[in-house]
């Protein structure tokens, strides 16, 4: 890891432990029930792969891929779909899973696409959660942490499709963005 570009905000163990949790907390709330998760593209993946192997129920995957940051550090508020779904969710228990809701205008588009197609419950779960720059009123279901408006990377999430690999949530520093 360049420690000249990234400040460690949680290191791989305390993400680990955390996620633990929060797979735990969903496993209670869906004891009994089979559970649809919609990972969204491509920030959340590393996050739901280690989330779905703490869960124990019964769980199926799909996925969505939209874009609304393009190269930016900053949302555009314009939201494009580039996946979509490849199962019917009515009826279904969907659990959406993020990587981290920022202004949460993307994942406002998310959910009402998809309560528009009928699932039985709808919640959200999000590695992190950046309430200082919501500009919606949506509220995550499950939050891993909540965290200060700071640009992060690692552990899934990306800056120009970099630093996605890290084991850690780091900050970037805004040297590597401000050029």
């Amino acid at each position: 890891m360049d420690l000249v570009k990234v400040e460690v905000l949680f290191d791989r163990e305390t993400l680990k432990k955390k996620v633990a949790e929060m797979g735990k907390q969903i496993s209670q709330d869906y004891k009994g029930r089979d559970l649809l998760v919609v990972g969204i593209l491509k920030g959340a993946f590393v996050f739901m792969a280690d989330l779905i192997r703490e869960m124990e129920v019964p769980v199926e995957l799909d996925f969505m891929d939209v874009s609304s940051y393009g190269i930016s550090t900053s949302s555009s508020g314009e939201v494009r779909i580039v996946k979509d779904l490849e199962y019917s969710i009515k009826d279904r228990d969907v659990l959406i899973v993020e990587d981290i809701v920022d202004t949460g205008l993307t994942l406002k588009y998310i959910c009402e696409i998809l309560r528009n197609r009928n699932p039985r419950s709808l919640k959200i779960a999000c590695l992190l959660d950046k309430p200082s720059r919501r500009k919606t009123d949506i509220h995550p279901d499950y939050v891993g942490y909540t965290i200060p408006d700071k640009f992060v990377v690692g552990y899934g999430l990306d800056y120009a499709e970099q630093y996605r690999h890290y084991p850690a949530v780091c900050v970037l520093k805004p040297a590597v963005y401000e050029n």
